[in-house]
């Protein structure tokens, strides 16, 4: 017992001196925004404060959290330290929710706001931006929040579960895990509402409305559809959302328009399709999937067995 006590306490010592470097760095990086855009931002006046707010979000608050952390770690009051700092965590939260629309304003004032524009070109040159720009900078904090899920986590396998500061950190590592939760929603959201836009872009016409709520991006690729009637394979490019399927095919490559946009053919509802395996069930050359809607089967292809089971695989998840 004594053994084992000491090598979490060996292990715990790392991690808190870990945690600690690296919340010193992370100190760093967000004092070079706030030092170099947001203070003398906010003396100039180049942007009008509502600006400024949405493009640093709560970041002031973010590194006061982060400062007193450091102090209480530089100290050893490790317990005390996650425990106050756990009472900023929401912020991360709210950080992550405004992100979108602060890199959307950032790029509008970059385009429109010629002062602006000229400034953050001359601060991102100084050598302490080591050719960073404001654009890499401002994801930081949620990269940090991730950090310290996997500290915090650390810090508590290297507790002895019958003490009380185990029962603390489980109760700061399960609030750290809400709010990387909450985050990752967000950022799956999205990137999700970006794969429905680039689809909807690459269909030619308004026609096919792949932009609906609820609706989730899987994934996309090219089969071969075995006709019924003998005649020879058509290659189409495939898109599988949650909820449907959609067949499209290449327009003329010499169209002014759409040569580089696709033409939808079908699009299937997943609701009322069963999917089953013809052939592909044994490491031969590709395979074959047969899906069966109320008024059509369709009998897809492919050479490659890897993709045909991950096509299977995919469209049993999405029909479930």
């Amino acid at each position: 017992v004594e053994d084992q006590r000491a090598r979490w306490e060996r292990k715990r010592s790392r991690t808190a001196k870990e945690l600690l470097e690296t919340e010193h760095k992370y100190l760093e990086q967000l004092d070079l925004v706030l030092t170099y855009f947001v203070t003398i931002l906010k003396a100039k006046g180049t942007l009008k404060p509502a600006v400024l707010e949405t493009i640093f979000g709560p970041l002031e608050s973010l590194y006061s959290a982060s400062h007193v952390l450091s102090l209480h770690l530089e100290k050893g009051n490790l317990g005390p330290g996650l425990e106050n700092f756990c009472q900023s965590l929401d912020l991360y939260g709210h950080y992550a929710e405004n992100l979108e629309q602060a890199n959307k304003t950032l790029k509008e004032q970059v385009r429109k706001n010629k002062s602006f524009r000229r400034f953050k070109k001359l601060q991102e040159t100084r050598p302490q931006f080591q050719g960073r720009e404001l654009e890499d900078l401002l994801p930081l904090p949620l990269q940090r929040l991730h950090q310290y899920k996997h500290f915090f986590r650390d810090l508590l396998e290297n507790t002895s579960p019958d003490t009380a500061e185990y029962q603390k950190l489980a109760k700061i590592v399960k609030s750290v895990c809400e709010v990387s939760h909450w985050v990752q929603d967000i950022l799956d959201k999205r990137e999700n509402s970006l794969q429905l836009l680039r689809v909807q872009k690459l269909l030619k016409g308004q026609k096919t409305q792949v932009l609906t709520p609820g609706r989730w991006y899987i994934r996309e690729g090219w089969l071969l559809v075995v006709p019924s009637k003998g005649e020879e394979l058509k290659r189409r490019m495939f898109f599988l959302f949650s909820d449907i399927l959609i067949a499209a095919k290449p327009c003329h490559p010499l169209h002014l328009l759409n040569a580089n946009k696709l033409s939808c053919q079908a699009v299937y509802p997943l609701h009322q399709c069963s999917v089953d395996k013809v052939f592909g069930h044994t490491w031969s050359q590709g395979g074959l999937l047969s899906l069966s809607f109320p008024h059509k089967t369709l009998l897809l292809m492919s050479t490659n067995q890897q993709e045909i089971n991950d096509w299977y695989q995919s469209l049993k998840a999405a029909v479930r």
